[in-house]
């Protein structure tokens, strides 16, 4: 695979993009913002759309218990803000108001994980995938690139029930080409290796085939499995690849505890026990600095990544 890890796109920009096209198809779509169009681009779709978009002000409560009542008389809405305030302060509302009647609302969580950067620990959500893919009915995906982020809101747009889309703050790289559809119902080999399988998504993808591609030239083989889709999760992939290596890493900008990593572990524990390298936020708050530094202080860079991968690998031949 071969990708300009030096050129990234805002996968903020596609959202916004992404929600004008499906706009034009469906004129039962609307969208709702609080008081951060700029900011997660939903702007985009205001201008274009100014009868359908609504801008809630600092009142995300009321954005969702609003959404959830323009579902229930037919429309599509896709509401957005920052991810810990699209799914912290709306957790009750979520949870009563949209899933439990199952209404037709589409909740984008922009500037997810330890990335949003300088705005430190109160932006930067690492619990909202645990939280979401908690509640009974609703779906959790989280798109690697600008390309997929596109296919991920054209399927929501298109298909009923509760989602939550979570996408980050900073620009992505190109991984998939236009010849490469998103799947709600299959988790990605993105290549195939024999020393471990590395089950990853989001914006972490790039830095894991990054770290790959440092261990091959020492001569590691590193199997990648991208699961954009939390939940339901694509248990046959998983344990079909997970089979063919000694043990897992997940890695993911998220808390360590109830996202990607805890998904794993709750499927193979019951269907193929292995050992399984959760590696991600331990436990702690983010705090303010350049999103490239704390990708690094948190162990998702690709040299961190690369080094503590060895270091497993090593250890578990070691073991056995």
């Amino acid at each position: 695979m071969i990708i300009n890890f030096k050129e990234r796109k805002s996968i903020r920009n596609a959202f916004g993009s992404a929600l004008v096209e499906a706009g034009k198809l469906n004129p039962n779509i609307v969208v709702l913002d609080a008081d951060l169009a700029c900011s997660t681009q939903t702007a985009m779709f205001g201008k274009i759309f100014p009868e359908r978009f609504f801008d809630m002000g600092i009142s995300e409560q009321d954005m969702i218990a609003t959404a959830a009542g323009l579902a229930s008389v037919g429309k599509i809405p896709f509401v957005s803000s920052f991810a810990m305030f699209a799914t912290g302060r709306t957790y009750d509302q979520i949870r009563n108001s949209v899933c439990y009647p199952e209404f037709n609302v589409k909740i984008v969580g922009t500037h997810g994980g330890v990335t949003v950067g300088e705005d430190g620990a109160s932006h930067q959500a690492l619990e909202d995938i645990s939280l979401m893919r908690s509640i009974p009915n609703m779906s959790v995906i989280v798109p690697a690139d600008c390309r997929e982020c596109e296919e991920v809101i054209k399927f929501a747009a298109e298909n009923y029930g509760p989602m939550y889309i979570r996408i980050p703050r900073t620009n992505v790289c190109d991984i998939f080409d236009e010849n490469e559809d998103f799947d709600f119902c299959k988790a990605r080999v993105i290549q195939e290796g024999c020393d471990v399988t590395v089950i990853t998504n989001g914006e972490t993808l790039a830095e894991v085939i990054q770290a790959a591609q440092i261990l091959e030239k020492d001569g590691y083989s590193i199997q990648i499995i991208h699961v954009p889709v939390v939940k339901p999760l694509d248990d046959a992939t998983i344990i079909e690849q997970a089979k063919l290596t000694k043990f897992v890493i997940t890695v993911e900008n998220h808390s360590i505890i109830g996202g990607l990593g805890s998904a794993v572990c709750e499927l193979l524990s019951y269907y193929y026990p292995m050992p399984v390298i959760r590696i991600g936020v331990n436990d702690t708050f983010g705090q303010s600095g350049k999103w490239d530094e704390l990708l690094d202080y948190y162990g998702l860079s690709a040299d961190k990544l690369s080094k503590n991968i060895k270091k497993q690998i090593d250890r578990y031949r070691l073991v056995k």
